[in-house]
């Protein structure tokens, strides 16, 4: 991810405008920090702005000593860049049924997927739902199905489709219902919430789901699924 064009011009002019004479004020600082904090360029944007000011001192950099020095100092912090762990802006917000939004927010998790989804639904049988979860399986995403023999053969249920695709996924057949209504998606966000991933749930029912990559809820869910996985195979 890069920073917004539109403000990209900006800040490298500010920053152009800082170096005119060779420091930065306490002022100068402060504007830059506003500039930033309106701007809020990602953490791969804030990495293009400091090479950018590298790149303006080198250039302004005439004696031999005095560029071994930067060259140095460049490469000390892009290895610290490149050691400290990634940044996760913090996420959670809630959506409710009726309506389309939970549908369409599990819609939008399943087409972004790029390596894993793991899945852990009490019932499936909305079509729009699991024509998304085809797709992803399709184009190589490691996907897992968890669910309850309940509803595995109830009218609409998308279960059988799945199977047939070849989809991994694992029925609960004992006595107590897997009441779960979870997805993980590429180890990093959890969808989970009351919402029943049916076309009723979307069109008629009180439901809600919970959309967040709050990294130890995800981490609970994620033990939470290779334990039922493991159990019910």
């Amino acid at each position: 991810m890069s920073v917004d064009p539109e403000s990209l011009p900006a800040l490298l002019d500010l920053l152009d405008e800082t170096l005119a004479d060779a420091r930065l004020s306490d002022e100068e600082k402060r504007s830059l920090i506003h500039s930033l904090r309106e701007a809020s360029p990602p953490e791969e944007g804030l990495r293009q702005l400091r090479n950018r000011a590298f790149d303006l001192v080198r250039q302004r950099t005439t004696d031999p000593g005095q560029l071994s020095l930067l060259k140095w100092l460049d490469g000390v912090v892009r290895a610290l860049d490149v050691a400290r762990n990634p940044v996760t802006t913090p996420f959670a917000r809630a959506y409710f049924s009726p309506g389309p939004a939970c549908r369409e927010v599990i819609q939008q998790q399943l087409r972004g997927a790029r390596s894993r989804i793991d899945l852990c639904v009490f019932t499936l049988s909305d079509d729009r739902i699991t024509e998304e979860l085809l797709a992803a399986f399709r184009r190589g995403v490691a996907v897992r199905v968890i669910t309850d023999n309940d509803k595995e053969s109830d009218r609409g249920s998308d279960i059988e489709s799945l199977r047939r695709a070849g989809l991994p996924l694992v029925v609960d057949r004992t006595a107590a219902h897997m009441h779960h209504k979870f997805a993980l998606f590429d180890e990093a966000w959890l969808i989970n919430g009351s919402y029943n991933w049916t076309h009723s749930a979307a069109t008629y029912n009180e439901e809600n789901i919970v959309l967040t990559n709050d990294a130890a809820l995800v981490r609970q869910f994620t033990a939470q699924f290779q334990a039922l996985w493991t159990t019910l195979q």
